[in-house]
């Protein structure tokens, strides 16, 4: 069994590209191009050249001493932190902005949630001197305040969302809206593995770099490509991608996504997706979906503005229903909890969205010769008003 994408654009039962007739060329040209646009050496070359002098990869593999010896386990931490913009998303937007200057395309669209997306959008467009306009839930800007202005200086204009929660999904339909209202001349760079296909493979093959690295560096640190788990906190799911991508089908690799189970699974205010979600639509793919019994979508919630996604990427709803991927649900207590532990212990205050994977050592005991690798994702700098007021510092 495969756990990619197939030709049909489907992972198990989920994926496919259920949108309007309005978008069907422009996801349609994007479909019948991507594999042969990003397979060519002009642009591999490109890509490769980017990511290593203007994003600084490889970003280290590091072994986190000090974490590992209290939980008596060997933790990697995957330095995503240390990407140009502070987070793995640059890795998506330097391809898909390359890819979007092949089909000719002058406008670049986004959504954005936690800001970090944003960012490495309004960045890449200002790099290849393309407008950027990124959508963000009104909700959003005022507590990812410091993205914005980081967008802003990059020259791109934020426009709020002011329907439903006001967060990440309703940004991405005003995003939708404007695409199917611009669609000769726009690209609209997705920051997850969701969306019609071809987007979620699309954004797992640019973040498959983090894997390939790891699997690199490991040879390097431990003698062997393989780590006996990879842990990655997951929203819509790109960086998990990004760190499974060329482990998913060695199931001698255990996948562990956590998600946000903000105030408790069970009291209306989560974003655990996969013990919650059902099979729904939602953003043009078919995939698990927090939903009432008549089919309205759930408003989510984390206190981590990159997590409160009601749905996951199709990939993560197939590894949650094959079974392939254990799925936890972490607390905003317990996520707050392991944020501050990991800059006590290691020195690195990560965003909120990646304490999520690091709370799973309280409860989630491995075996001292275990190599666990955890996606450091992204890092706190953007937090740090949430942390202030979490914790009184």
């Amino acid at each position: 069994m495969s756990y990619h994408v197939n030709e049909k654009g489907y992972y198990g039962e989920f994926g496919g590209a259920y949108i309007p007739e309005m978008l069907y060329p422009n996801v349609e040209e994007l479909r019948q191009n991507y594999l042969e646009i990003t397979s060519e050496a002009s642009f591999k070359e490109e890509f490769s050249s980017l990511l290593k002098d203007y994003v600084g990869r490889p970003t280290p593999l590091y072994f986190a001493e000090r974490l590992s010896e209290k939980y008596n386990t060997k933790i990697y931490l995957k330095r995503e932190d240390l990407c140009h913009t502070g987070a793995h998303k640059v890795n998506n937007t330097i391809g898909q902005i390359l890819l979007a200057k092949k089909l000719g395309k002058n406008r670049i669209i986004a959504e954005t949630g936690a800001g970090q997306h944003g960012v490495a959008t309004a960045t890449v467009c200002a790099l290849m001197g393309i407008e950027c306009i990124v959508y963000m839930g009104e909700i959003d800007i005022e507590r990812q305040a410091p993205n914005v202005a980081r967008m802003k200086m990059l020259g791109a204009t934020v426009i709020p969302a002011l329907s439903g929660s006001r967060t990440l999904k309703d940004a991405t339909n005003e995003a939708i809206r404007d695409w199917i209202n611009n669609p000769t001349n726009t690209h609209y760079i997705i920051g997850s593995v969701v969306g019609p296909h071809p987007y979620p493979d699309m954004v797992a093959r640019f973040q498959s770099v983090i894997s390939e690295e790891i699997k690199e560096q490991l040879h390097e640190k431990e003698g062997r490509e393989e780590p006996d788990y990879v842990v990655a906190c997951v929203g819509g799911g790109s960086n998990a991608a990004g760190a499974y991508y060329h482990f998913l089908d060695n199931e001698e690799v255990g996948i562990i996504a956590v998600e946000a189970a903000g105030k408790g699974i069970h009291t209306g205010e989560s974003a655990a997706t996969s013990v919650l979600g059902k099979a729904g639509i939602i953003h043009g793919s078919k995939t698990l979906l927090m939903q009432t019994g008549d089919g309205q979508i759930t408003e989510p919630y984390s206190i981590s503005a990159g997590l409160d996604y009601p749905g996951v990427g199709p990939m993560h709803a197939h590894l949650y229903t094959s079974g392939r991927g254990e799925f936890i649900s972490i607390t905003d207590e317990d996520a707050m909890l392991a944020g501050l532990e990991l800059s006590k212990l290691e020195g690195i205050i990560p965003a909120i969205e990646t304490s999520h994977a690091f709370a799973i050592f309280k409860d989630r005991p491995f075996k001292n010769e275990d190599v666990v690798v955890v996606n450091l994702s992204g890092r706190g700098d953007k937090d740090l008003g949430t942390y202030i007021d979490y914790f009184n510092l």
